[in-house]
């Protein structure tokens, strides 16, 4: 051995220091449920382990327990501000676990969708937390046959089976109505909506046209291509050359709400003195736009604890039991662009 290099930290080391059995360590970094650990025991295992700079070795321990200790968060837009608060949450309760959390971009396609799936049946991560637009409960179950845990991020309610997939999700529908009831509440007569295509688009196109209704009021949707600031700038720009321009804009996500005020000013037009704009998901932007963007807040930072909280939850059971669906909470943010 090189005499000039340290020797590693072993299991042993930690299990000396702790006073506890080699076995108990390897409990901990295994991450058995708390019932076999007493908590006491943690502490002193995980303060040993600090205080010796021991690292695990996780080739050994993927070999020894059949666990790669990692999961993966799937998106459809990495570049969306959405996510990034999403993954904070689910990093946040992974660490705490044991577990390095990875990024998978897809697009929203249904092509990458299906290679993630793939991907995942090679043995590379434990569970998934994801935003799917193209895949269905049933195309999951090879990767819970094989013991890896899934965890939705919905638009909507699903229905739950025999299937161990497990669903989070904001009520879209819901939460569109409420902006949408809002503007009409503040005075607005002509209230139009700007959506991108593919995505959450359906649930929040029809919450908007459920309040409008409701004050016998007609539809008017301007669909892009980009659920981004380009497709809403080229949304508005069309809403502001009709010859009775709206006096309200409802965007389907934060982002083509910040494009729609970009061709506000374009046009010469005061947010909100001649045209309000509220938008979806309050991300961080939201708030340092001008004039501030009212928005839909969906906790995200939240969803992603929530979310990796479900998941590990399912791999301590042996991904055993049927899926579940769960509800989680949205807000209205009012701010000066309305």
């Amino acid at each position: 051995m090189d005499a000039g290099r340290p020797r590693r930290v072993t299991q042993r080391d930690v299990a000396r220091l702790a006073g506890v059995s080699q076995t108990t360590v390897s409990l901990v970094l295994s991450g058995a449920p708390a019932s076999q650990i007493p908590a006491e025991t943690l502490e002193r295992v995980q303060a040993a382990m600090r205080e010796l700079g021991y690292v695990p070795n996780r080739w050994a321990r993927a070999l020894k327990t059949n666990k790669t200790m990692t999961i993966a968060c799937v998106v459809p837009d990495i570049a969306n501000p959405f996510y990034p608060s999403l993954l904070r949450g689910m990093q946040a309760v992974a660490d705490e676990a044991g577990y390095d959390v990875i990024t998978v971009n897809t697009d929203g396609t249904a092509e990458r969708e299906q290679r993630f799936l793939g991907w995942c049946l090679e043995g590379r991560v434990d569970g998934v937390v994801g935003v799917f637009f193209t895949l269905r409960v049933a195309d999951f179950k090879p990767l819970t046959d094989a013991g890896i845990g899934v965890v939705r991020i919905e638009s909507s309610t699903k229905k739950v089976g025999p299937l161990p997939v497990d669903n989070l999700y904001i009520d879209n529908e819901a939460a569109a109505a409420e902006v949408t009831r809002y503007l009409i509440r503040r005075g607005y007569r002509r209230i139009a909506m700007i959506a991108g295509i593919g995505g959450p688009q359906e649930g929040r196109l029809n919450g908007y046209e459920i309040a409008l209704a409701e004050a016998g009021r007609k539809p008017l949707i301007i669909a892009d291509e980009a659920f981004n600031e380009d497709g809403g700038f080229r949304a508005a720009q069309q809403l502001f050359a009709l010859p009775a321009r709206p006096d309200a804009i409802f965007a389907a996500n934060d982002m083509m709400a910040i494009g729609a005020m970009a061709a506000a000013r374009d046009a010469g037009l005061a947010i909100p003195g001649d045209v309000a704009i509220a938008g979806f998901d309050d991300i961080f932007a939201a708030r340092l736009v001008t004039p501030a963007l009212t928005t839909i807040s969906q906790f995200q930072y939240d969803l992603g604890t929530t979310a990796a909280e479900v998941l590990l939850d399912r791999l301590q059971r042996g991904n055993a039991g049927a899926g579940t669906s769960q509800a989680m909470p949205f807000r209205l943010i009012e701010r000066s662009s309305t």
